[in-house]
């Protein structure tokens, strides 16, 4: 019986990390979309300030000449946008990658360490919380 005893904890242990890895992988996809979210929060609607009196332009005669231009004429509003929609873009296809294919293994390893030092500093460490309990 403590044979069939200590290969059900560890069996229950496994399964247990497993389950912490993949909170820890979920806070992670949170994370990221939390700071795009932010990211269109305040910087997009700054920068689309900046472009108001292109909008009025663009509505009257629209040309694709005159998005480059406008665009081109105001770098600071154009470099927040594209960093949104950079930022937006590259979150999507990360979380499709991990959707599609799966974890890949030296992430999945990153993510076990992680686990690993959380565990270890115990209650202590901010996200204790939300991966071990």
């Amino acid at each position: 019986m403590g044979q069939s005893e200590k290969f059900s904890n560890t069996e229950h242990s496994e399964v247990s990390f497993d389950e912490q890895v993949q909170r820890l992988h979920r806070l992670t996809v949170y994370g990221r979309w939390l700071f795009v979210a932010c990211l269109w929060l305040t910087i997009a609607p700054i920068s689309i300030w900046d472009l108001r009196e292109e909008f009025a332009l663009w509505q009257q005669y629209f040309t694709w000449v005159a998005v480059r231009y406008g665009l081109f004429y105001h770098p600071f509003a154009t470099l927040g946008l594209g960093f949104c929609i950079g930022m937006t873009v590259a979150v999507l296809v990360w979380q499709s990658r991990n959707i599609l294919f799966g974890l890949p293994p030296q992430y999945k390893k990153c993510l076990e360490k992680k686990v690993f030092q959380i565990r270890q500093q115990g209650p202590n460490h901010p996200l204790w919380k939300w991966i071990c309990q």
